[in-house]
């Protein structure tokens, strides 16, 4: 066991768990109205619960286990056999089961902003545990367990495609199968409290260098590279949308900038082991470009209410860094590159490769949470009725409020 690395993937952790609660759930909370503040805040605070029993009875198992190429098998059910002394590589299991679980944890965080202010409580908390077991851990396990796209070669350091195209696709389906708010788009629905998300986004950019170079599992030049791509794509993502907003709009919003970083935070994940910092650069660049076109393409032309923007932040930025990290990790690329190829393997091989892991994970995340969707529709109900909706949540789920008034 390696008592450094021990160390950074213990730091690294907190950092990532320190994402979900209280960064992302200050963030979404913030951008929704201030009837629905406590449920959003409520949703993110019980998967993380609920996850982390979940993962410790099977989904480890089923996403980490030997198993096949499509799913782990359940030798390591209740982490059957994890000792304080049981290793993998040279920092001890419990805490890579245990960093592995903090990116289980957002990962269906982040869809809560795509049904926000609609949802049942009792729904949410179904399809998340379902997701997980049906989607999560599968896909996690052909990327990193050993199945069939860590196989092919597929480029994934932080979760682009086990992260981020999951949520992202999970966040559009849901969005069209629950149908849009009362009143979208026709009501103004402003964010409630920009303080609270400009504090969750401060907190999302810190603890994503947990997620990014803590994927490292090691405290070297790997993990240094990471943390410095991952903060260079972020800056970049932010300062894009903002002036592409104060281009079109004619002003530039606090809403926006942070929505940028959290943008080219999201695009530099899969590539954060692989690039170099002028990668990084160009990555945030078209991450403030792609995602900032899609959310309003989703939006004004499509008429798609995904809430929070999950999918045109997370699912665009996930895609693209997918796509992008084939090309800025070649080392014929000079400055641009991170040398994160194999050897022999060409630029067009490599994004052949990222394409299928992209398409892969989109088309099955995409039926498979079709299908959760419906079951649990017809079992309970996914949403809430017109005049619980018009109270708000926070009430009507939860008896409580976030504000006196």
């Amino acid at each position: 066991m390696s008592s450094g690395n021990t160390a950074w993937i213990l730091t690294a952790t907190a950092l990532v768990l320190f994402m979900t609660i209280p960064g992302l759930s200050l963030f979404y909370a913030g951008i929704v109205r201030s009837k629905n503040v406590l449920s959003v805040l409520m949703q993110c605070f019980a998967i993380t619960c609920m996850v982390s029993i979940l993962w410790l009875i099977y989904a480890y198992s089923l996403a980490f286990s030997e198993g096949n190429a499509w799913v782990g098998d359940l030798s390591k059910m209740f982490m059957a056999d994890m000792t304080k002394d049981s290793l993998t590589g040279d920092i001890p299991e419990s805490l890579f089961a245990m960093f592995q679980l903090t990116f289980a944890i957002i990962t269906p965080a982040l869809i809560v902003g795509a049904f926000a202010e609609r949802i049942r409580f009792s729904a949410m908390l179904i399809f998340s545990g379902l997701w997980l077991t049906l989607v999560y851990a599968p896909i996690t396990h052909w990327v990193w367990g050993g199945g069939w796209l860590q196989q092919m070669g597929l480029l994934d350091f932080a979760g682009g495609t086990v992260v981020h195209v999951t949520a992202g696709t999970a966040a559009l389906v849901a969005a069209i199968f629950i149908g849009k708010r009362r009143g979208f788009p026709q009501t103004p629905m402003p964010p409630h409290n920009l303080t609270m998300t400009v504090t969750g986004a401060g907190m999302l950019w810190v603890g994503w260098f947990g997620f990014n170079a803590g994927s490292a599992l090691a405290a070297n030049g790997d993990a240094s590279m990471a943390m410095l791509v991952t903060h260079i794509s972020a800056a970049t993502g932010a300062m894009t949308w903002m002036f592409l907003e104060w281009i079109k709009y004619g002003k530039p919003s606090v809403l926006g900038i942070v929505t940028g970083m959290v943008a080219g935070l999201g695009t530099i994940t899969p590539a954060s082991g692989f690039v170099g910092p002028a990668g990084a650069l160009i990555i945030g660049f078209s991450a403030g470009i792609l995602c900032f076109g899609a959310t309003n393409y989703l939006k004004r032309v499509l008429k798609i209410d995904d809430s929070l923007d999950v999918f045109s932040v997370h699912g665009v930025g996930g895609i693209l860094g997918t796509l992008l990290v084939g090309i800025f990790a070649s080392s014929q690329l000079g400055i641009f590159s991170g040398q994160g190829l194999a050897e022999g393997v060409t630029i067009s091989q490599q994004l052949w490769v990222q394409f299928i892991g992209v398409i892969s994970t989109f088309i099955y995340t995409a039926i498979i949470t079709v299908i959760l969707l419906k079951v649990i529709d017809m079992m309970i109900g996914l949403r809430v009725n017109e005049d619980e909706e018009t109270e708000g949540l926070d009430v009507t789920q939860h008896e409580e409020r976030g504000y006196i008034i």
